[in-house]
């Protein structure tokens, strides 16, 4: 019986890694969408150039996101061997609506779909109990408050940027906002690989814990990152970035509004911003919903009707729709497995 859980487990990291892969994947665009529209680098270069900062990102901000991951589930409320079908649920639920949004187009969050999903499997398997409710507020209030702070401190940063380059002759302005951008993109995709690598450490973590693999004596609301998760983590996301996928790279670069060069460095820049600050408080925050967010508010400085709402609206009616589907997909994964007589 040990083997057949050690084998389990292993499993089930390797699923974990590939959700981290289809998060590179389908949050690809959030990172290149906007020097690909702006024509700064192609799509090639592009991703290429996403993919390199995703993993330098393992070197960022520590684990404090891992580590608010990994207290959603009660672990010392649900049975230790039920923990992995938990996290087996999650992510069956996360990738599910990954796939789903990606084929439509949609730059949904995978890290809401994730936190869907364990909720789902969580309490199909203990009930409402085994959820640490006060850590779903906690990512819950930022789901709400990210994508605001977001929009503002991309409308305050295009407001400034455009004061300070006003009277410039816009094609020296384009030309210096094409060499900023590549700075801002490089950031962008460092904030990206910091936050969204750690929600996969943050599911391994537990896994290592139901195996017994830091010992009797460890804290479960207090686990450590192994160095070698942290490595793999940042690689799976990486490569994933590397074959993401042009879908929403067009609704990203071209759907919400039309992007030149200065606009992509104040919305990437703004979004890094946002999202660097978050990870260092510990904070899952949805890349793609900053991302988003911070592209309507520079739209919004060339005037509202220069934004596509109409798109912005399909956007956030997936965010909506993203936390509960997928935690209906990983309560019925876990009904299921129930059913088969594998839980």
């Amino acid at each position: 019986m040990p083997d057949v859980i050690l084998i389990l487990t292993v499993g089930i990291i390797i699923i974990a890694l590939f959700f981290d892969f289809t998060n590179g994947f389908h949050d690809s665009a959030n990172s290149i969408s906007t020097v690909v529209s702006t024509k700064v680098l192609s799509p090639r270069n592009a991703v290429m150039f996403a993919a390199s900062f995703n993993f330098i990102a393992t070197f960022g901000f520590g684990v404090a996101v891992a580590s608010t991951i990994s207290k959603i589930i009660k672990l010392d409320y649900v049975e230790t061997s039920i923990i992995p079908f938990i996290v087996l649920c999650g992510l069956i639920g996360a990738i599910t609506w990954n796939i789903i949004t990606w084929y439509s187009g949609l730059p949904t969050s995978s890290s809401h779909a994730l936190i869907g999903g364990l909720m789902g499997g969580g309490i199909a398997a203990g009930g409402v109990a085994a959820i640490k409710i006060s850590t779903i507020e906690f990512i819950v209030l930022f789901m709400v408050l990210s994508p605001i702070v977001g929009l503002v401190i991309g409308l305050l940063f295009m407001v400034m940027v455009l004061r300070v380059s006003r009277g410039a002759q816009r094609p020296v302005a384009e030309r210096y906002f094409r060499r900023l951008q590549l700075l801002s993109a490089a950031g962008y995709s460092f904030s990206h690989g910091t936050n969204d690598a750690q929600k996969t450490m943050g599911i391994i973590t537990p896994l290592l814990f139901s195996i017994g693999y830091f010992g009797a004596g460890v804290d479960p609301n207090h686990l450590p990152v192994p160095l070698w998760v942290i490595l793999i983590a940042h690689t799976a996301i990486a490569l994933g970035t590397l074959f993401g996928g042009w879908r929403i790279v067009k609704t990203m670069g071209y759907g919400i509004t039309r992007l030149r060069p200065v606009h992509g460095f104040a919305a990437e820049t703004a979004g890094a911003a946002t999202i660097i600050g978050a990870s260092i408080a510990g904070i899952p925050v949805s890349t793609t919903h900053i991302i988003s967010s911070s592209i309507m508010g520079v739209g919004v400085t060339k005037g509202t009707k220069f934004v596509k709402w109409g798109v912005a609206r399909r956007i956030v009616a997936a965010w909506i729709l993203t936390i509960p589907i997928s935690a209906l997909i990983g309560y019925l994964v876990f009904l299921a497995l129930h059913l088969v007589q594998l839980v």
